[in-house]
């Protein structure tokens, strides 16, 4: 039994061309009516002290973007998409000096509203998110994790 008639097996390159244009048309439209999830992009910036590096491990639950050497004043980014139904998280490790400190650098609850394109900028106190204003918050303690 074949999988379809012999009049969808016969189309011509103008017919499939012609649906294939409609198909990436339609996305384009779906993608600017906001129906899919807005591109978002995280940089993180070393703002510790001249001299002071440091390194940066980010992951999701489905990705792990790798280890990252960040010297000071230069910074590591990334870009994604947010799960359409909520809860994108993206949490970072970042270790200088013998210390290792923990941020959820994305949580999508807290930050969708507040940024497309969220610039951090890492102190020894803790990351500071600026966007329409700034924002500085804690390091996670590592009790949190366990």
């Amino acid at each position: 039994m074949p999988f379809c008639s012999s009049s969808e097996a016969n189309m011509n390159p103008l017919s499939i061309s012609i649906i294939l244009l409609l198909y990436l048309t339609s996305l384009s439209v779906v993608s600017r009516a906001g129906l899919l999830p807005h591109k978002v992009q995280v940089l993180i910036y070393n703002d510790l002290a001249q001299g002071t590096d440091f390194i940066v491990h980010c992951k999701s639950k489905d990705d792990d973007l790798g280890v990252r050497h960040i010297a000071y004043g230069n910074y590591f980014q990334f870009n994604f998409r947010p799960n359409y139904f909520g809860g994108t998280l993206f949490f970072c490790s970042m270790q200088w000096n013998g210390t290792m400190h923990w941020f959820d650098i994305y949580v999508q609850a807290r930050d969708e509203v507040i940024c497309d394109r969220c610039v951090w900028k890492v102190g020894t106190e803790g990351p500071c998110l600026l966007a329409y204003y700034t924002t500085c918050y804690k390091w996670r303690s590592q009790t949190q994790f366990n």
